[in-house]
């Protein structure tokens, strides 16, 4: 019995070391990032061509984001079941000093083949600051008149595809119907480097 105490020792010692990073895994995939303060008006100085016709979907990403990858892949589900009633815009943020074509990735390339989305370059996050977002992932629906009426990602986890409740809502609204929500989690990362997000809420106070 004495022989084999180091060895259940070391046995509880990996069982338990593996349910610690089974568990820290499973917090962070189900840990939403910032949320967006998105305007209730579309903003004024966007550079972004509302449709005065329809309604338009903005995404903010970041197109290094492993998680985001889930995102585009619902975005291409969202927009199927759009069938032409949606005008929805990607923006892939390039951070100030990034060489040229930094944001053209997978990610950049995946959302590009999606009928009826328009990729962007959103240069310096300026957009991204206008819209008021903090995580890759995040989307804005605005109506013809300009008026928010989601905020939210369309994940039900980070890097998972699947039925979520965000994209459930934006088909919802499409379809003239009250969704239960219009703000949903978003699951990504930072879109900014920590030491400019410091400097975003500490110029907000």
């Amino acid at each position: 019995m004495k022989k084999r105490a180091p060895f259940i020792l070391i046995t509880v010692l990996w069982v338990s070391i593996v349910a610690a990073g089974i568990s820290a895994l499973g917090n962070y995939g189900n840990t939403p990032g910032r949320a967006a303060a998105a305007p209730n008006d579309w903003p004024a100085g966007s550079k972004i061509q509302r449709d005065a016709g329809g309604m338009t979907l903005v995404l903010i990403a970041h197109p290094r984001c492993p998680c985001t990858r889930a995102t585009i892949g619902e975005l291409s589900r969202l927009m199927a079941k759009a069938q032409g009633r949606l005008k929805a815009y990607v923006l892939f943020i390039r951070p100030e000093g990034s060489p040229v074509d930094w944001e053209k990735t997978d990610l950049w390339a995946a959302a590009a083949a999606i009928p009826g989305v328009t990729v962007l370059v959103d240069d310096k996050g300026e957009e991204a600051d206008r819209f008021q977002a903090a995580t890759s992932g995040q989307n804005l629906l605005y109506s013809p008149e300009g008026k928010l009426l989601f905020s939210g990602g369309i994940t039900l986890s980070r890097g998972h595809e699947g039925d979520n409740a965000g994209r459930d809502t934006i088909i919802s609204i499409l379809n003239g119907k009250q969704p239960a929500q219009n703000e949903t989690p978003v699951y990504g990362c930072p879109i900014f480097a920590p030491d400019k997000e410091k400097q975003k809420m500490e110029s907000a106070k």
